[in-house]
C-alpha cells in the first residue's frame, strides 16, 4: 500500500513537471512572437515613405513626395508653415476642398507639405511665402494665385485635370541678338530682364515675372515683357552694361530707361502700367494750378504749349520720361493757366511752393523750348532749379533732392503746420541769409526727429541746443558745428571754415587695434584711409556685422583666403565692422552684410563690388585675381 502511494506521487510529480515545462516553452514562444510584432511595428514607424492623412488631407514630406506623385495625373499641394496665421485660417477650407476632390470621378489627391520641415521641397518649388498652393500636372508644378476659396480652387484643379489641358504659352518674350533690336525699337514700351540661368534671384523672379507678363499682355494696349539669357547673348548684355543678375531695363522705341520698381507680380504690373502712361499730367483749370502752388512740398514743373502737335511738347515729354520718378510734371494748353504762370506757349516753368519762396531767389524760372532744343538741356534745367535755396530735407525726398555734396543741414523742430510755421520760418530765414553767399553748396533745413541717427553720428544728439548744424561732404565725410546759440553769423563762420579746409571730419571709429598682424587686417574708421586706400597695395575688404549669420558662415572661408595669399606683400585682405565704424568714402556702400569690395592700388579706378559668387575660397580667389594689379603669382602657382 505504501509502495503504491509512493509510485502514485512520483507519477503525479513527473506529470506536473512535464506540464510546467511545456507551459514555460509555450510562454517563451509567445514572448518571441510579441518581440517580432514589436520589431515589425518599429519598422513600420521607421518607414518615413508612408503617406499619412490628417482630416482628409494627405501629408507629404521630403521622403515620400516623389514616390507619391509618380504616375499621378493631377495633385493639389499646399506648402504651409505651422506658425502661419493665414495657413491656420485656410486649413478648414482646404479640408473641404480635399473632401470635394476626393468625391470627384476620378478622385484627385489633395496634399500638404510642412515647408519648414521639408526644406528640400520648399527650395525645389521656390516657396517663399505661406501658404503657397500648386497644382501638379504629371509632376510639373502649376502656380495657383487665385482666391483661396473652395469654389475657386476646385474649379481651377478640375480645369487642369482635363486630359487635353496644356499650360498656356509663356507670355514673356524671349529675345536674342537676332530679334532684340527689332522688338525694342518697335515697342512703345517694353520691360526687358537680363538673367543668368544659374542665378538664384533670377529663379525667384521668374514665376512673378511670367505672371506679370500674362496680366500685362491682356491690357489694352498690351505692355510686353521680355527676357534675355545674358550668359548666351553676352553681346547684347554688354551693350547695356549688364554686370549683375537680374538686371531690368525699360525701353521706349529703343531708348533705354532704368527700372526701379518692385520684383513681384502686382508691383511689376502697377509700376509698368504707370510707366506706360504719360509722364506729365494735363492741367485744364487755373484753380487746379493754384492748389498745386499754394502749399505743396515740391516745386511744380509745368510745360506750356499750344497743343499736343506742338513740336516743343514732344521734346518736353521725352525729357520728362526718364525723370518721371524724381519729379512731378504737368503741362497745359490753357491760355488762362499760362497767364497765371506768366508764361507763353513753348516755355517750361518751375515754380516753388509759397512756403519756400524768398527775397533771395525768383519765385519761378522759365526755359524756352523749341523742336531743336536738346532733351538733355531741358533735363538739366529741371535738376538745377527744382530745389529752392533752402528747402526742407525729409526722408521722402532725401534721395531725390539732396544727394549733391557738400550739403549744409540745419536741424531743429521743422514744422510747416499753421501753429508752428512762424517758428520754422524764423530759423529758416537765418539760413537763407548765409545760403545766398555760398551758391556752390546745397542748404537745407531738417527736422531733428527725422534725422536723430544722423545727429547722433555727428555727436550732436545731446548738444542741448535748439538748433544744430552739420555738413555732409563728399567721400562720406561729415562735419559738426560746435554747439552754440544759433545765428546767421555763426553759421557763416562755420561754412567758411569748411570751405577753407580748417575743419576736422567726424568719424565714428572703434579703437585702433594694438596688434594687427593677423592674416585678415582689421580696419576701423580712423584707419580706413591708411589701409583700404593705400596707393601701394591692392585691398580686398569685407564689411560685416557681428550679428550677421552669413558673415559668421563666411568667416572661415575668408580666413583661409587670407592665409592663401599671406605671402603677397602688395595685397591686403581686410575686414571692417560696418555697424561700429563709419565708412568714410561713399564709393563703398554696405547696404547688406557681408559686402565685399576690391580696391585697386592705383586709386584711379572705382572699387569693384563682389557679386554673384558663393563666398567660398575658390570664388573669392577668382574674383580677386580677376581684378588684382599687384599679384606676384598666378592662381595655379598658389
Amino acid at each position: 500500500m505504501r509502495k503504491t502511494a509512493l509510485l502514485l506521487i512520483v507519477l503525479l510529480g513527473v506529470a506536473y513537471f512535464t506540464t510546467e515545462c511545456r507551459c514555460e516553452d509555450e510562454g517563451f514562444e509567445e514572448l518571441e512572437d510579441d518581440e517580432e510584432d514589436s520589431d515589425e511595428q518599429e519598422e513600420d514607424e521607421d518607414d518615413d515613405t508612408e503617406v499619412k492623412e490628417e482630416n482628409g488631407v494627405l501629408v507629404l514630406t521630403d521622403a515620400n513626395f516623389d514616390t507619391f506623385i509618380e504616375g499621378k495625373d493631377t495633385v493639389l499641394v499646399e506648402f504651409y508653415a505651422p506658425w502661419c496665421g493665414h495657413c491656420k485660417q485656410f486649413a478648414p477650407e482646404y479640408e473641404k476642398i480635399a473632401q470635394t476632390l476626393k468625391e470627384n470621378d476620378p478622385p484627385i489627391p489633395v496634399a500638404k507639405v510642412d515647408a519648414t520641415e521639408a526644406k528640400d521641397l520648399g527650395s525645389r518649388f521656390d516657396v517663399s511665402g505661406y501658404p503657397t498652393i500648386k497644382v501638379l500636372k504629371r509632376g510639373e508644378a502649376v502656380d495657383y494665385d487665385g482666391d483661396r476659396t473652395e469654389k475657386a480652387i476646385v474649379e481651377r484643379v478640375l480645369q487642369i485635370s482635363q486630359p487635353d489641358w496644356k499650360p498656356p504659352p509663356e507670355a514673356t518674350l524671349v529675345l536674342t541678338k537676332d530679334n532684340f533690336d527689332e522688338t525694342v525699337n518697335n515697342a512703345e514700351i517694353i520691360l526687358v530682364e537680363f538673367y543668368a540661368p544659374w542665378c538664384g534671384h533670377c529663379k525667384r523672379l521668374a514665376p512673378e515675372y511670367e505672371k506679370a507678363a500674362q496680366e500685362l499682355s491682356r491690357r489694352s494696349p498690351p505692355i510686353p515683357l521680355a527676357k534675355v539669357d545674358a550668359t548666351v547673348e553676352s553681346e547684347v548684355a554688354s551693350r547695356f552694361d549688364v554686370s549683375g543678375y537680374p538686371t531690368l531695363k525699360i525701353f521706349r522705341k529703343g531708348k533705354i530707361f532704368e527700372y526701379n520698381g518692385p520684383r513681384e507680380k502686382h508691383g511689376i504690373v502697377d509700376y509698368m502700367a504707370e510707366q506706360a502712361g504719360p509722364p506729365s499730367k494735363l492741367v485744364h483749370l487755373t484753380k487746379q494750378m493754384q492748389e498745386l502752388l499754394k502749399d505743396g512740398d515740391d516745386a511744380v514743373i509745368v510745360g506750356v504749349f499750344s497743343s499736343e502737335q506742338d513740336a516743343a511738347y514732344e521734346v518736353y515729354v521725352e525729357a520728362c520720361n526718364s525723370l518721371r520718378e524724381d519729379f512731378t510734371f504737368r503741362h497745359t494748353f490753357s491760355a488762362e493757366v499760362a497767364k497765371l504762370l506768366k508764361a507763353s506757349p513753348g516755355q517750361v516753368v518751375i515754380v516753388q511752393p509759397e512756403k519756400f519762396r524768398s527775397k533771395y531767389e525768383p519765385a519761378s524760372r522759365t526755359l524756352p523750348v523749341k523742336d531743336s532744343t536738346l532733351v538733355s538741356d531741358v533735363q538739366e534745367f529741371f535738376k538745377k532749379h527744382v530745389t529752392p535755396l533752402v528747402g526742407h530735407r525729409k526722408p521722402s525726398n532725401d534721395a531725390k533732392r539732396y544727394t549733391k555734396r557738400p550739403l549744409v543741414v540745419v536741424y531743429y523742430g521743422v514744422d510747416f503746420s499753421f501753429d508752428y510755421r512762424k517758428a520754422t520760418q524764423f530759423w529758416r530765414s537765418k539760413v537763407l541769409e548765409v545760403a545766398q553767399d555760398f551758391p556752390e553748396y546745397t542748404f537745407a533745413i531738417a527736422d531733428e526727429e527725422d534725422y536723430a541717427d544722423e545727429l547722433k553720428n555727428l555727436g550732436l544728439s545731446e548738444s542741448g541746443e535748439e538748433v544744430n548744424v552739420g555738413i555732409l561732404a563728399e567721400g562720406g565725410k561729415k562735419f559738426a558745428m560746435e554747439p552754440d546759440e544759433f545765428d546767421a553769423d555763426l553759421l557763416r563762420e562755420f561754412v567758411l571754415a569748411f570751405k577753407k579746409g580748417k575743419l576736422q571730419p567726424i568719424i565714428k571709429s572703434q579703437p585702433v587695434p594694438k596688434n594687427n598682424k593677423g592674416p585678415v587686417k582689421v580696419v576701423v574708421g580712423k584707419t580706413f584711409e591708411e589701409i583700404v586706400k593705400d596707393a601701394k597695395k591692392d585691398v580686398l575688404v569685407e564689411f560685416y556685422a557681428p550679428w550677421c549669420g552669413h558673415c559668421k558662415k563666411m568667416e572661415p572661408e575668408y580666413l583661409a583666403l587670407a592665409k592663401k595669399y599671406k605671402d603677397e606683400k602688395n595685397l591686403v585682405i581686410a575686414k571692417m565692422d560696418a555697424t561700429a565704424n563709419d565708412i568714410p568714402d561713399d564709393k563703398y556702400k554696405a547696404e547688406g552684410f557681408p559686402t565685399i569690395y576690391f580696391a585697386p592700388s592705383d586709386g584711379k579706378h572705382k572699387p569693384v563690388k563682389f557679386e554673384g559668387g558663393d563666398r567660398t575660397v575658390d570664388s573669392l580667389s577668382k574674383f580677386l585675381e580677376e581684378h588684382a594689379t599687384k599679384l606676384s603669382h598666378t592662381r595655379d602657382e598658389l
